[in-house]
């Protein structure tokens, strides 16, 4: 089989690369291209553009099209896969993406042709979550403004939640969402014994051992919103709807958190800093923003309620560089041992 590899400037073709190099036996042919920017900030504004439905004004890499011709797999990360390459892939039977979202992939002209798309949603999953965790301890414990405080010579003793800041083995935490990132943030917080609230399209089956899932409970958004301490975003939504506006903020505890490490299209910012403007919840902490990098003059700046990153959530060594190797275990699994893909995403059409 010949396998056509497109990375960037998060998972390079070297590490696509040196996974392939693996499964040498499988593949008798292998083709590397660099696809988008050299530089991770420019990258990202590129990223904004695909994921709000613009794959197609991307510019692919030259001589991309002529090596599809004949390949069997196509690998990506962040590359587009558009109707036009796929007119080209004649003998194309997989597509392995690199991601979660597949914003990227012309999945419905990938399913006409009976080409099966894997994805990768897991690849940054553990990353994400970890992030999460911090988010939550360094906003409800205020260990970002201490330190903003100490750098700027500021023994710092008043906070806005002081005498409100409680641990969190007495809070109640609400995850929106329960995929990959949602189930692993709840498999860590269950070390601290919080009690968790799970709101998902589908009941959760309880078979992560590592969860205690007597403290867990499944309830409907409106219940976790009023009854949630802190509330976890984690969902996504093919729509783009907000799932988070100036009605569920007022429905939110006045001591209460929002945290989002998701995507910043579900979630009203402009309502959110009403929320925060006015106190009508405790604080946030946020990772993704609807314009990266965000404005000098953005209004969360004026906030001393809230902590702010820079959309560091799944930027790991771990999370880039173990995708490849997972993709195409994956892959080997199914083609040699039929072992069926947990992300193939067009499996009931093809």
């Amino acid at each position: 089989m010949k396998c056509v590899a497109v990375g960037d400037i998060f998972i390079t073709p070297e590490m696509m690369k040196d996974a392939l190099e693996k499964y040498n036996l499988l593949f008798d042919e292998c083709q590397f291209f660099f696809f988008g920017e050299k530089n991770r900030k420019k990258m990202r504004d590129t990223v904004k553009v695909i994921e709000m439905g613009g794959r197609d004004q991307c510019e692919i890499p030259q001589g991309l099209m002529e090596a599809i011709e004949d390949a069997d797999v196509l690998m990506v990360h962040l590359c587009p896969v558009t109707e036009t390459i796929l007119c080209r892939a004649k003998k194309l039977k997989y597509i392995l993406c690199n991601r979660g979202g597949i914003e990227n992939v012309d999945v419905e002209s990938a399913t006409e042709r009976k080409i099966k798309v894997l994805t990768n949603p897991a690849h940054n999953a553990n990353a994400v979550a970890e992030y999460t965790i911090g988010l939550i301890f360094s906003e409800i414990r205020n260990i970002s403004r201490s330190h903003f405080a100490l750098k700027n010579g500021e023994w710092r003793e008043k906070y806005p939640n002081s005498m409100r800041i409680i641990e969190l083995k007495d809070l109640t935490v609400g995850i929106v969402g329960f995929g990959n990132v949602g189930e692993l943030v709840c498999e860590k917080l269950s070390g601290f014994g919080c009690s968790i609230l799970i709101s998902n399209l589908f009941e959760p089956e309880r078979t992560n051992s590592r969860i205690n899932w007597d403290r867990v409970h499944y309830v409907s958004l409106d219940d976790l919103i009023t009854s949630s301490d802190i509330i976890s975003l984690h969902a996504r939504s093919k729509s783009k709807k907000v799932l988070f506006g100036k009605r569920e903020f007022e429905m939110m505890k006045e001591t209460a958190y929002f945290i989002n490490t998701s995507r910043s299209y579900m979630v009203d910012y402009a309502a959110l800093y009403e929320a925060l403007n006015e106190q009508q919840i405790e604080g946030a902490a946020i990772d993704v923003f609807d314009v990266e990098p965000l404005g000098v003059n953005h209004p969360f700046l004026r906030l001393d309620n809230v902590t702010l990153t820079n959309h560091r959530g799944g930027d790991t060594v771990n999370a880039y560089a173990d995708s490849p190797k997972m993709m195409l275990t994956e892959l080997v699994n199914w083609v040699e041992s039929k072992k069926m893909p947990k992300f193939w995403i067009n499996k009931g059409a093809v």
